[in-house]
């Protein structure tokens, strides 16, 4: 999720922060944050190498709210981490449940690479109900060696994929690129669509509607101290976390050295650096060539979890095509003050709720290659026996 911060000052000043995702600074950022993006061996335990693939899958920011049970041979049990959600922004938690579907989709992606089969069961002691989550399992994940199963192309895409949240090229994506994304994410119940230059007045629409969602998530003082929550300053935070939103650039680090910063207090909604990255994200929207969205039938828990699923697999098929991906999930969320746009996109893409939902709604296009977030390895989603 395209995230700016403003960190305000003890004496009341407002700093600026630019962190667009980690995607200018990732060079910069130390090598123990981004272990886990080395691919690698398997081990006396395979599970471990199959879960080393899975915790690279997209999150809601960069969470990583991903715990699993290892205690039965040749089974994983995947949990929700309750310690690691999103009240503000994700008050029923849907999002979430979408990240359990992206991992469980990277786990199953890397079981077939070793010739197993990952006989999934979704929610095998009942789902959550449609406002909370609990302690409940998600999926149990049972591994079986199968001579039918084969890898899947999606598979070498896992180490590349990154979302990128800089600007796009103008030039608009290829058809061909497009039909490969879409055959790529299917799913039962799942309308899958891109809005390009071809429909110019529908592509205006969806930049106005990220625009006003975009704009009322930075003027909410709770949406945005829940980013501040896990926001990490310089390299021993980012070390020390490996999760959320990273900023590592010398100002910030320096004034955080100093002492300087206060995460406790959101920016006024008029707020000159507010102003500022509104206007800085509109103009990256201005010029984003195209949107892709995913709407579902329904929106239980298993529909969202294998929206999650089928997410994770268009991104990894967008990478294979050369093309970046931007979740805009702020017109998504079901907080109050996003109930405009939150409607205003659900109208567009002809999804009346309830009986539809918009699942995921995404920035497309071409853009120079971005590195990646950290990730805290697979030792702490590892629940101990």
């Amino acid at each position: 999720m395209q995230r700016r911060q403003w960190i305000r000052l003890a004496g009341g000043g407002v700093v600026l922060a630019a962190s667009a995702g980690l995607a200018a600074c990732s060079s910069a950022l130390p090598p123990e944050a981004l272990q886990a993006w080395t691919p690698p061996e398997p081990g006396q335990d395979l599970r471990h190498w199959l879960l080393a693939h899975a915790i690279l899958a997209p999150h809601s920011h960069n969470l990583q709210s991903w715990l699993v049970d290892l205690s039965v041979p040749d089974q994983i049990t995947l949990f929700v981490d309750l310690k690691r959600l999103l009240p503000e922004t994700d008050p029923l938690s849907r999002q979430m449940v979408m990240s359990q579907g992206t991992f469980l989709e990277l786990l199953d992606l890397a079981a077939r690479q070793q010739g197993l089969r990952a006989d999934i069961a979704l929610f095998p002691e009942g789902a959550f109900g449609p406002t909370t989550l609990d302690q409940r399992p998600t999926a149990r994940v049972r591994l079986v060696p199968d001579a039918a199963v084969r890898p899947d192309p999606l598979f070498a895409q896992i180490f590349r994929r990154h979302t990128n949240r800089e600007a796009y090229e103008p030039r608009q994506p290829a058809a061909d690129a497009l039909q490969t994304i879409a055959q790529s994410a299917t799913a039962p119940g799942l309308r899958l669509g891109f809005v390009g230059d071809a429909q110019p007045d529908a592509l205006q629409q969806h930049r106005r509607i990220a625009m006003d969602a975009w704009r009322i998530e930075m003027q909410t003082p709770r949406t945005v101290l829940e980013s501040f929550k896990v926001l990490r300053i310089g390299p021993q935070e980012i070390a020390q976390h490996r999760d959320g939103i990273s900023i590592n650039t010398p100002m910030v680090r320096a004034l955080t050295a100093l002492g300087l910063f206060d995460r406790s207090q959101a920016p006024a909604p008029g707020d000159s650096a507010v102003a500022g990255q509104i206007k800085e994200f509109n103009e990256k929207l201005t010029t984003t060539p195209a949107f892709f969205y995913m709407v579902s039938q329904g929106n239980d828990r298993v529909t969202q979890l294998q929206a999650g699923r089928a997410y994770a697999r268009a991104q990894l098929a967008a990478t294979a095509q050369g093309l970046s991906m931007h979740p805009l999930q702020q017109a998504l969320q079901e907080y109050p003050e996003q109930a405009e746009p939150y409607a205003a996109i659900h109208r567009l893409l002809d999804a009346p709720p309830p009986q539809f939902t918009v699942q995921m709604w995404a920035r497309l296009g071409y853009a120079p290659p971005v590195g990646p977030a950290p990730r805290r390895g697979v030792r702490a989603h590892i629940l101990a026996g």
